[in-house]
């Protein structure tokens, strides 16, 4: 079974998945996040999903940011429909600057970072599930 996160945005989110094994994370898509919840459930048809990470924003002070909000009303419109796939946070601070420079150290060109308004939301994605799966193997 993969295991699916979301870095959750207001306008676009970024999703990540592993292999069917759990060993390796790469980025899947970048959906406009009103469509998100539509586009889960038709994912969650094809492929087994075990769990679903999806990024907790917060402050470098480790206060909520304003986004947590709406996170918390997706989560709990998620578990009200889909109780048997779990959605758990996970710490997502800094994931957008190490997605910045994980896509410029990869030598992406200007022209691309400029169109494509979804990498960094995928690659932040991705960054949360990498993280997360090497806390849970300590």
């Amino acid at each position: 079974m993969r295991i699916l996160s979301i870095d959750y945005g207001k306008k676009r989110t970024g999703i990540a998945v592993t292999d069917s094994l759990q060993l390796i994370a790469g980025p899947l898509e970048t959906v406009d996040t009103p469509l998100l919840f539509a586009y889960l459930s038709s994912y969650i048809q094809r492929e087994q999903v075990e769990r679903i990470v999806i990024g907790k924003p917060l402050q470098t002070n480790g206060a909520p940011s304003e986004n947590l909000q709406r996170i918390e009303q997706f989560v709990n419109r998620w578990k009200k429909k889909y109780p048997e796939i779990p959605i758990v946070y996970f710490d997502e601070r800094f994931t957008s600057v190490l997605a910045h420079k994980a896509i410029i150290s990869g030598g992406v060109k200007k022209k691309t970072r400029r169109e494509d308004k979804g990498l960094v939301d995928r690659v932040s994605a991705t960054i949360i599930l990498e993280d997360y799966l090497r806390s849970r193997n300590r």
